[in-house]
């Protein structure tokens, strides 16, 4: 692993990576993001946005409902982010929440169309995954190790890519 020396010249992940590192999770702070979790969970298979259909219904533009869910979802991030940046919201741990802007690259068009493709083609992107497993239709797990080996191979050629 590099060393790392001037944390101002790190990007936003490995920033966030080597922060991380430094602080002490105990069981009870994790046991939060599990029962949050769950709760999306929930949330994710109570309005549909995880089933094959309804995302394979949306590539063919076929029904509303995923952008209606996605849409919903655009406007409230858009007002959450505002009242983050008037109020100086604080993270749950106290700390400040800083919005950086980060800068356009062509890789983003690239990996956005790779990330629909396997988004159309497997009915599902990396937060459903689990609740989709979760529901007991165990074939997403083909999709998980998929994912997870995606996210390996990009980590491997991270450093050859144009960002």
């Amino acid at each position: 692993m590099k060393e790392i020396k001037d944390i101002d010249t790190l990007d936003f992940e490995t920033q966030n990576l080597a922060d991380s590192s430094t602080k002490k999770r105990t069981v009870g702070s994790l046991l939060k993001y599990l029962i949050l979790g769950i709760g999306f969970g929930i949330v994710l298979v109570k309005a549909e946005v995880i089933s094959w259909f309804r995302i394979q219904e949306m590539f063919r533009l076929e029904s509303f409902h995923m952008y209606g869910v996605i849409g919903t979802a655009v406007v409230v991030g858009i007002i959450s982010v505002q009242i983050i940046k008037r109020f100086k919201v604080k993270s749950i741990s106290g700390e400040p929440i800083n919005l950086d802007a980060k800068p356009f690259s062509k890789g983003q068009i690239f990996g956005g169309l790779l990330f629909g493709f396997g988004w159309a083609l497997t009915g599902a992107c990396p937060g459903p995954i689990y609740a989709q497993i979760g529901t007991g239709v165990s074939v997403f797990i083909v999709t998980l190790l998929s994912a997870l080996a995606g996210t390996w191979f990009y980590g491997l050629i991270r450093e050859k890519l144009p960002h």
